[in-house]
């Protein structure tokens, strides 16, 4: 790791006026400082900032500093967020790790941890690898020629089925942006990864009140049961009436290069009866447009599946 100077502001508006790398929980930041990825030479340690608490009294509003395991233990979140978060990580890294810190988290493709080998997002123009080499763990939505990589965060999938939104402070004031528009695809730029500007940080993260959201899930497919990212996962919230869907929400991750929302699979499922055969021609939806590579070809079927598992769970006992 290389030298660097370390500040703590107090106030927003201190470290807002300082240039810098924040530092929350640190969970990704230390990682790839110590693989020299990342050298920043001053960073803020912006724990001691007011952005903490959690409201669920209308709908769902989180201080960026808020730790994921706090939130995912608390009443009233709900399900999908509190499930995606407990499905996250360890406990350990759970209890340090900020939520604002956690939707700002780097991919955890290897060719961009690996300094010695070239990588469009971390040394734009050099290639990317991925496209023909060591590429199962990698997207097969929202890809360009220049990035295939898997965003990580799980509960970003969550929020974004929740139509969740993020409150940005900056130099020229604060502002608020779609969590779904935040998040940038990677096309010729895979180096521009969201919409946060220099010097800007995030404040607050709001999801709007939906009355069915309590009836919600996460579904996260994985090589093993704890302390591993997503091959597939799917957030669903569904309005279930008379056997019936009247509205739903989905996403999913671990296959894209973002979170990604399906809206067309929300619109077929709109309207049609609780069954197996809905959900499963409403999931094949999914995987319109996506571009496999050599050795993931295999998240096209897993990714139509979980999405039937999260719809299935949330409709046990509702089937006409």
């Amino acid at each position: 790791m290389r030298p660097f100077e370390l500040t703590a502001p107090a106030t927003v508006e201190d470290a807002l006026a300082e240039p810098g790398t924040f530092l929350a929980g640190g969970t990704t930041l230390v990682d790839l400082m110590k693989l020299n990825v990342l050298t920043p030479q001053h960073v803020l340690d912006i724990n001691a900032l007011p952005l903490r608490g959690i409201d669920t009294s209308d709908g769902l509003r989180l201080g960026a500093l808020e730790r994921m395991g706090d939130i995912a233990r608390h009443p009233g979140v709900y399900p999908a967020v509190s499930r995606a978060l407990l499905q996250s990580a360890s406990q350990q890294l759970r209890n340090m790790a900020s939520i604002g810190g956690n939707l700002l988290q780097r991919t955890r493709c290897t060719y961009f941890r690996d300094v010695a080998m070239p990588c469009n997002r971390r040394d734009p123009g050099s290639g990317c690898p991925a496209r023909s080499g060591a590429n199962r763990m990698h997207a097969v939505l929202g890809t360009s020629d220049s990035c295939v990589a898997t965003h990580a965060s799980d509960v970003a999938v969550a929020l974004i089925a929740l139509d969740a939104r993020v409150t940005l402070a900056g130099a020229g004031g604060t502002r608020t942006v779609e969590l779904a528009d935040f998040y940038r695809l990677p096309g010729d730029t895979p180096q521009v990864e969201n919409d946060l500007r220099p010097g800007e940080l995030i404040t607050e993260v709001v999801v709007p009140r939906l009355d069915w959201a309590a009836n919600s899930t996460y579904v996260k497919v994985r090589d093993r049961q704890s302390y591993e990212f997503a091959l597939c996962s799917a957030a669903v919230a569904l309005d279930v009436r008379d056997a019936r869907i009247v509205d739903a929400r989905v996403a999913v991750g671990g296959v894209a290069t973002v979170p990604w929302r399906l809206r067309p699979v929300e619109a077929a499922l709109r309207g049609a009866p609780v069954s197996q055969e809905a959900f499963e021609s409403a999931a094949a939806v999914a995987t319109e447009g996506a571009a496999p590579l050599s050795g993931n070809g295999f998240k096209l079927p897993l990714l139509r599946r979980t999405i039937v598992r999260a719809l299935r769970e949330l409709t046990e006992g509702s089937r006409a």
